[in-house]
């Protein structure tokens, strides 16, 4: 583990014992991601190729008698403590009845007991305590490392016997169901899978996963989130607006999902639907088209060789999609004039992050000209950090 994991680890194994009395009996840690390339295309059965990042969620754990789960965190003072019994009852149809923080791993919990056909009373209770260095709000997944360092818990204490990808779906269902967030699965397959120094190509239809070589540090290159501070959240209309739009297009265009739909199909998608329809699905279709340029570049050219396709894709959620901020745009047009080899803001859009592949000898020159464009435009300062392709999710101890 790096020196942050350790620490945050730490922390988990010391808030345990602080609330719980006791040393847990074991800790989990699972990444966040960033994302290279595929926006708003994983819950349209797209392609995605993002990676996990060095920044991870641990949880510590204890097992108890009483068919009760109780989670506690170092971001939230409230204990939340559920019996397992009542997790069918509670979710989705009174979700609202738990603090918001706690329907992820409480959501978890109820996705992989009906994932594995146990009942509530054939598991132990557990107590979870949790710790985190991934950025909340920044499109970096806080929300699937959570879900991730969860069910890696949870199916080992509880013997469950799924494998990475139940686990992952098991992830999406408690963020769909109980957190009530449309969103797909690339955040918690990342999560899952990664891999140091690479990404995982994610065809979201089948959930085949391919690991790509990224090979940023033989080409001297590095990639920096540049976090603009703007607060956002899945769970509220801009991105179900979004995901209604393309489901409303892929019914014009009489397809199961955009995937279906190729460049070619485009002229014939104008003429079935209105202007922000028909451009909401001219995002994703090109943005598909985009990942699979992405890896084939990355395959046969290197990492230097993909800036153009960051700049279209930011380009195109910028236009079509419309789910850029102004400090987003400040950010990607300021790397870009600093001598970034590519940029584009990255996750659900509204806030959040971009990010800037950057060569190592330019980090700095772009790190100052971002905050520069910061401070012009009135903008709060950015926070600007790199992250590294690092392993998914895991027992830590």
């Amino acid at each position: 583990m790096t020196v942050h994991a350790i620490d945050t680890a730490a922390r988990a194994r010391g808030l345990f014992a602080e609330r719980f009395g006791a040393e847990p009996a074991g800790t989990w840690s699972a990444p966040g991601r960033a994302n290279l390339i595929g926006e708003h295309t994983d819950y349209n059965d797209g392609f995605v190729l993002p990676f996990a990042i060095q920044h991870r969620t641990h949880v510590a754990l204890g097992t108890r008698d009483d068919g009760v789960i109780r989670v506690v965190s170092t971001f939230d003072d409230s204990a939340v403590e559920v019996s397992l019994a009542e997790l069918d009852a509670l979710f989705p149809a009174r979700r609202d009845e738990v603090v918001e923080w706690a329907r992820y791993p409480l959501g978890v919990a109820w996705a992989l007991l009906a994932a594995s056909g146990q009942g509530a009373g054939s598991v132990v209770g557990v107590d979870l305590a949790f710790a985190s260095d991934v950025p909340v709000g920044a499109g970096l997944s806080s929300s699937a490392a959570i879900e991730g360092a969860t069910s890696s818990a949870l199916a080992e204490t509880w013997g469950l016997g799924l494998d990475r990808i139940a686990l992952a779906q098991a992830g999406r269902t408690a963020e769909n169901e109980a957190v009530g967030a449309p969103t797909g699965i690339m955040d918690q397959m990342a999560s899952m899978l990664g891999r140091a120094d690479a990404a995982i190509f994610l065809d979201c239809r089948t959930l085949d996963a391919v690991v790509v070589d990224l090979g940023f540090d033989a080409a001297g290159l590095e990639l920096l989130v540049m976090d603009t501070g703007v607060s956002h959240s899945h769970a509220t209309g801009g991105y179900g607006d979004r995901r209604a739009s393309c489901e409303l297009g892929a019914e014009l265009l009489g397809v199961r999902a955009l995937r279906d739909v190729t460049v070619a199909d485009l002229p014939r998608a104008a003429e079935l639907m209105d202007d922000v329809t028909f451009r909401r699905v001219r995002h994703v279709v090109t943005e598909n088209q985009r990942v699979l340029d992405t890896v084939r570049t990355l395959r046969e050219q290197g990492p230097a060789a993909i800036g153009d396709l960051l700049v279209a894709s930011h380009a195109s959620m910028r236009d079509d999609f419309e789910i850029s901020v102004p400090e987003l745009d400040t950010a990607v047009d300021a790397a870009l004039r600093a001598g970034a080899v590519g940029a584009r803001m990255t996750g659900g859009g509204f806030g959040g992050a971009a990010i800037a592949l950057v060569a190592h000898a330019d980090v700095q020159a772009v790190t100052d000209a971002v905050t520069a464009a910061f401070a012009a435009s009135g903008f709060a300062a950015p926070t600007i950090f790199p992250v590294t392709p690092s392993a998914g999710a895991g027992r830590d101890g």
